[in-house]
């Protein structure tokens, strides 16, 4: 039985993504050594990713690179784009710039 989205801890996530990989390198007909050499860290990484035992951020997107699946990355992190209407209304909202004063030159007379 799945758990759900929601309800999942950060193990389970690392469980999740690191099944994921190892069914993407899998089905690429790769051993852990090949996916390790293409992905260029060491066969450890590979296992400690595969086997949800925590990876570093380098090391995913590395794996994920050589698998051919930075649309993963690109799901993780979607660019962010601003509606035509909510910059408007930001315009409308923004407080009207101020110059910033400075001290008056004095004359040579002037103390």
């Amino acid at each position: 039985m799945a758990v759900e989205t929601e309800a999942r801890s950060t193990d389970d996530w690392m469980v999740y993504v690191g099944d994921q990989c190892r069914a993407m390198r899998l089905r690429a007909n790769w051993d852990q050594e090949t996916l390790a050499q293409r992905a260029d860290v060491s066969v450890g990484a590979v296992k400690n990713l595969e086997g949800g035992k925590g990876s570093s951020m380098t090391t995913m997107i590395k794996v994920l690179r050589a698998l051919q699946r930075t649309d993963w990355l690109e799901a993780l992190a979607p660019r962010i784009s601003v509606s035509p209407m909510q910059m408007l209304k930001a315009s409308r909202h923004k407080a009207p710039r101020q110059r910033v004063s400075r001290p008056r030159k004095r004359a040579h007379g002037d103390l």
